[in-house]
């Protein structure tokens, strides 16, 4: 059998020798692994495939860890990880405990800075390049940012700043024509035009495989020839954009060129001010199923490597109950509009975009536009409503603030993948939005318990008229309860009612508190369930008479308990002050941020488990 060549590579270092041949084989061999662990682990598939060469290149021209790379979004460095020590441990890829699927600063030197949402990496690249400046030194600063990350505003900003301060640093435009969903705007436009100028095409394959074979003067021309054409697409190539700015510009080429992307990373080395190296790479390749379906391939879970279908089965989730129930509104409600920030499928508006295109938004990675022009749509009569993953509208907080809650304009903000998400880890994990939309005033904050419940929230949300937040997780529901009272403001709803202790949750907890009812039954204790349904504004007077009746309450939320439901109890308790003392037990995350791990495993680490639950009950007895 041929010897692994990746099973020789323990550092970077190792690549410096390699033939290019070899490293053909390695990107090979590279492929293989990522498809091998990605479907056995779930995980970024396409986005890995499409830097492989990119990702050797580099390794191979820079010297790290003194030299340093900033990964914009960081879903792309499987790669990286394995050429960096990494490849033993890379079967427990987004395993409790194992390799992250982002890069973490504290997992290896080479990862020089923690990345998990888009559009950071020029900034932190600028950060770091001005602090080797002030320290006299001469690393190289590389941030890798995609053309879908550039249409996020930080990265612009990030530009304008860079290209003005004359700083030595490389930016490289990973140019694949996808972001999560299809790239739109102005910036997409501008790169399809460098990307589909005449003096862009592959080197004539046929003239120079025959100049290869030519003894002593082949090489030299093959050489030569890729100066004169380089020179003369620099002349035509529409590049203002980046050189207006201050960057020298340098592409495209090809990204799956290991000797191209080579040769133009040592001529980005050589400069002394800012440059732009234009990579163009195709998401998704060496593997049929991702190179035709990148965006499905984007985050996939566990799939078969023979038939690209996955494993597990598609039971309908929060996501599409929502874009269902949008739809079905939006055709009786004309002043009904789905904004989105890049995230269509994601977030269930694929048939909303579909049904109603003139309705339809997408603004690209830029939550902030989004909201901020959600609020201008809401001014004019509109009811603009914005589906944005719960740890991506950390990113807008301030124009919820600003622009939609201060006016009080009728913006339905519905935060996706609430709570723990699992294996993505710290950036991705949900846990915080309860409480930092809590503190916020002119806001209205549900959470529904299952799919029936978030209908009957969004139908409500639309007519309000004020600045309302619906969250939901990723998923599918925990159970049906057939249970689903009107949704009335600010009220809660008692699922069955208990003398021995409250149980109050809000969101998918609320199926949880059942489980753990039901276990309490088998010790003689009577629970009385609520759903909180509304943390803002909160139903204090139902919630008051069940704390009085049972003198004890525990309180379960898939959020940070700081800020959350429990703090709104603990302050109904010292607001109210009961007669008898009142025992509470909250269940939520702590105050630190959540490691990757499955939900399942994650839950029982932090004790928000039935077995958990129920047994710290029980000491209270």
């Amino acid at each position: 059998m041929e010897e692994s060549i990746l099973a020789k590579i323990n550092t970077p270092q190792d690549l410096k020798v390699l033939s290019y041949d070899e490293k053909e084989k390695l990107a090979e061999e590279i492929r293989n692994k990522i498809i091998d662990v990605v479907s056995k682990n779930g995980g970024h598939l396409a986005s890995n495939l499409g830097v492989v060469e990119l990702t050797i290149a580099l390794h191979s021209i820079f010297d790290m860890p003194e030299d340093k790379i900033v990964w914009d979004v960081g879903h792309q460095t499987y790669v990286h990880k394995l050429l960096t020590g990494r490849a033993n441990d890379f079967d427990t890829l987004r395993q409790l405990d194992g390799i992250a699927g982002f890069p973490k600063s504290k997992e290896s030197e080479y990862d020089c800075f923690n990345t998990g949402h888009s559009s950071t990496s020029i900034s932190a690249a600028l950060g770091m390049a001005r602090a080797r400046d002030i320290k006299n030194e001469e690393n190289d600063v590389i941030a890798i940012i995609g053309d879908g990350a550039l249409t996020g505003g930080m990265a612009l900003e990030a530009l304008d700043d860079a290209g003005s301060s004359k700083t030595r640093l490389i930016v490289i435009l990973n140019d694949n024509e996808m972001s999560i969903s299809k790239n739109v705007g102005g910036i997409s436009r501008f790169l399809v035009k460098i990307r589909t100028k005449k003096f862009y095409k592959k080197s004539n394959n046929f003239f120079r495989k025959i100049l290869e074979k030519t003894p002593g003067i082949g090489m030299p021309i093959i050489k030569s020839a890729r100066r004169i054409k380089y020179s003369l697409k620099q002349l035509v190539i529409p590049n203002m954009f980046f050189e207006d700015l201050g960057f020298k510009y340098l592409g495209p080429v090809d990204g799956h060129d290991i000797e191209r992307v080579e040769w133009i990373l040592e001529l980005a080395k050589k400069e002394k001010e800012p440059v732009v190296v234009h990579i163009i790479t195709k998401k998704g390749k060496g593997y049929k199923p991702a190179e035709e379906n990148p965006d499905k391939y984007h985050s996939t879970g566990k799939f078969n490597i023979e038939t690209g279908e996955k494993i597990s089965k598609n039971s309908k989730d929060y996501s599409a109950v929502f874009g269902d129930k949008l739809v079905e509104l939006a055709k009786n409600n004309g002043k009904i509009v789905a904004i989105t920030a890049a995230m269509t499928d994601g977030t269930g508006l694929t048939k909303f975009r579909k049904e109603f295109p003139k309705r339809f938004f997408d603004v690209g990675i830029a939550e902030q536009h989004a909201i901020c022009m959600a609020a201008g749509m809401a001014k004019e009569g509109f009811i603009p409503v914005v589906p944005i993953y719960s740890s991506f509208y950390q990113r807008a907080y301030d124009q919820v603030i600003h622009d939609v809650c201060i006016q009080n304009l009728p913006v339905v903000m519905c935060v996706d993948r609430a709570g723990i998400v699992g294996n993505d880890g710290e950036t991705h994990q949900g846990i915080l939005d309860l409480s930092f939309f809590n503190i916020v005033p002119n806001l209205t904050i549900m959470a529904p318990k299952d799919f029936k419940e978030l209908q009957d929230m969004l139908e409500y949300a639309v007519t309000l008229n004020k600045p309302v937040v619906i969250r939901y997780p990723r998923g599918a529901e925990e159970r049906e309860f057939g249970i689903n009272e009107e949704i009335k403001e600010g009220k809660s709803e008692t699922i069955c009612e208990g003398k021995d202790i409250t149980i109050l949750a809000i969101g998918k907890m609320v199926a949880r508190a059942m489980e753990v009812k039901e276990e309490l039954q088998k010790e003689n204790i009577e629970a009385e369930i609520i759903n909180a349904r509304f943390l803002k504004p909160f139903d204090e007077e139902a919630i008051s008479k069940s704390i009085e009746k049972t003198n004890k309450i525990i309180t379960i939320e898939d959020n940070i308990v700081k800020g959350g439901l429990a703090s709104n109890v603990q302050e109904l308790i010292a607001k109210k002050q009961f007669d008898k003392e009142v025992k509470i037990l909250a269940f939520g995350y702590p105050d630190e941020f959540i490691k990757h791990g499955s939900v399942g495993e994650l839950e029982k680490l932090y004790k928000l488990d039935k077995e958990s639950i129920v047994e710290e009950v029980k000491k209270l007895f």
